[in-house]
């Protein structure tokens, strides 16, 4: 029997990210279960967010050194999209507790066909592990899927369950991730 080699884990920078946004939002969409529409109107946004204060962003390949997973985040701010819709539905208190100085992980996505074997804890990890914020957050659909799981297993608590964003019908949890100082 053979052994399957691990996925191969680096921190990319955003010009990288940049070049490969195709790639990344193909897993974007398969892994989101998104229309090629969606996928596609994505792609200005995902260009802009690679210009964010803090952007930090990995990529895993698997032996043939094909894209099978990424994520990236950068500083959650007043004024951004994401930041406004959770602020205003957390409140001003956990608002504050939460959404200062705080690394929002954006995106996320493991190919269907690579999930489970250990690939988004490695990107997870290795993507944190570059990140200085006390605090992470991120949505995810609110659901019992791997990614959910994922954040669960690594210590992300529920800060919303629920949660309706514009343009998604279906309900996302918002969770958070207090850090050790380093």
């Amino acid at each position: 029997m053979t052994q399957l080699q691990p996925a191969r884990i680096l921190r990319v920078d955003a010009e990288w990210m940049r070049e490969h946004l195709r790639e990344t939002l193909e897993i974007y969409g398969e892994a989101m279960g998104y229309p090629a529409s969606v996928v596609e109107a994505r792609y200005g946004h995902a260009a802009s967010h690679t210009t964010r204060m803090g952007f930090e962003a990995v990529a895993a390949f698997d032996p043939a050194e094909a894209l099978i997973g990424f994520g990236y985040g950068y500083t959650t701010r007043p004024g951004q999209w994401w930041y406004d819709q959770v602020a205003d539905a957390l409140g001003r208190a956990r608002s504050r507790q939460w959404l200062r100085d705080t690394f929002e992980l954006c995106e996320f996505h493991v190919g269907p066909d690579q999930q489970g074997m250990g690939v988004g804890r490695n990107l997870l990890r290795t993507l944190l592990g570059g990140v200085a914020h006390p605090h992470v957050v991120l949505s995810t659909p609110d659901s019992d899927t791997r990614a959910f799981r994922l954040y669960r297993s690594e210590s992300f608590v529920d800060l919303m369950r629920s949660h309706y964003f514009p343009g998604d019908t279906r309900p996302f949890a918002i969770l958070g991730l207090t850090r050790r100082p380093r």
